[in-house]
């Protein structure tokens, strides 16, 4: 029996749905969407370009406004590097914050290296991110501020908009990570001063290998210095011939979230508040912001107990992790953790759920029966 799947922040199932939409692009419909002098090529951009209208409609952009890419990460360098690269006329210097994915913090590194300057700010011990304290920090050499909508351990929702009027008060570009967020929360672009924007498909029940970047082209019209080069495929910015069943697929996920993200939301509120209610009363502490976060994450510690024994405890039967997807072959403590005030010791002590559209009432009750079963157990062995 396959365990209770309790880690959709690391990866969400592929919706039937989406799975339904993508076939025939991976049999019948196989055409290059570049080739366009016969019916099969042509068939392939209108699919494309549907999607992009699907996918932009999720985050109140144009279609001509979304470029596709492998993914977040590659959205995020996109942005970060490709951004900076055009920045002569606004200055060298970019803010992010503490708590950032690895795709951002590990591309301003990259940027410092090449002779970039970087401010990284600190998190409340909620993880949000003071908008005052960024105005302090913006200079007059500064290009960009870099702020993701929400984290992707904690699930902590970042006050975007004032965070974008703040950059924009400034002239500087904003671009947020919202590869956490789209498809969960609501989210527009233009009413959040948003000017890049990385998603991700297979955060949204969609397929892996496929993201976006939103890049907005009025007030002010971004330029980005493109990252792969040679076809000239999406206006130039990342060169190579589509992914056309994932991008089908993305558009799918897009428009069944919009759908249904409302719904979702009110369940998936209801099981992490049942969940949190339960843990505590067994000793839990929530880590992150109990009301702007995600609905579908809850992030906790044990005191005394380590998180990577609960998760082996439960392995069988449950599917979490202690973080970051993109980080968990490593020992370390979680950066985040770290940002947010906690200790070496308390960070592993902490493990995350990530609920998703097809978790049930059943798999909520019993998943918190098999981790207080464990965290008893461990703590009967740790005392003996």
């Amino acid at each position: 029996m396959k365990p209770i799947y309790l880690d959709n922040h690391s990866t969400t199932p592929l919706d039937p749905l989406v799975l339904e939409e993508m076939m025939p692009y991976l049999t019948g419909k196989f055409g290059n969407p570049s080739s366009m002098d016969h019916p099969l090529g042509h068939e392939a951009s209108v699919a494309i370009e549907d999607a992009r209208s699907m996918v932009a409609g999720l985050v109140g952009a144009e279609p001509d406004e979304i470029v596709f890419t492998s993914g977040a990460t590659e959205a995020d360098n996109m942005a970060l590097a490709g951004a900076m690269a055009r920045s002569a006329g606004r200055g060298r210097h970019i803010i992010t914050c503490t708590i950032e994915h690895k795709a951002v913090l590990d591309t301003v590194e990259h940027l410092k290296g090449i002779g970039y300057d970087a401010t990284i700010l600190p998190v409340d011990s909620e993880g949000i991110l003071d908008a005052g304290l960024l105005q302090k920090a913006i200079r007059p050499d500064t290009a960009m501020v870099s702020v993701m909508a929400a984290n992707n351990e904690i699930g902590t929702i970042q006050n975007i908009q004032e965070i974008g009027e703040t950059a924009h008060r400034n002239g500087i570009l904003f671009h947020t990570d919202a590869a956490q967020a789209a498809g969960h929360i609501p989210l527009d672009v233009q009413e959040m001063n948003v000017d890049l924007m990385s998603i991700s498909a297979h955060k949204m029940y969609g397929p892996k290998g496929v993201g976006a970047l939103y890049v907005r082209s009025i007030r002010p019209a971004v330029r980005l210095r493109g990252i792969i080069r040679g076809g000239g495929q999406e206006r130039g910015l990342r060169s190579g011939t589509h992914n056309v069943y994932g991008i089908v697929g993305f558009g799918k996920a897009a428009c069944l979230a919009q759908n249904q993200m409302e719904s979702e939301g009110v369940t998936q509120r209801r099981w992490t508040g049942s969940m949190l209610k339960r843990f505590q009363e067994a000793g839990a502490v929530l880590n992150g912001h109990r009301a702007r976060r995600l609905p579908h994450n809850l992030n906790v510690r044990f005191p005394g107990i380590e998180g990577k024994a609960i998760i082996n405890s439960v392995s069988d039967r449950v599917a979490i992790s202690a973080g970051s997807a993109c980080t968990t072959q490593t020992v370390e403590p979680s950066h985040v953790l770290l940002a947010i005030g906690l200790s070496e010791e308390q960070a592993h002590h902490s493990v995350r759920f990530g609920l998703g559209r097809f978790t049930t009432d059943s798999d909520v009750r019993q998943a918190g029966e098999y981790i207080l079963d464990a965290v008893e157990g461990l703590k009967r062995s740790t005392h003996a």
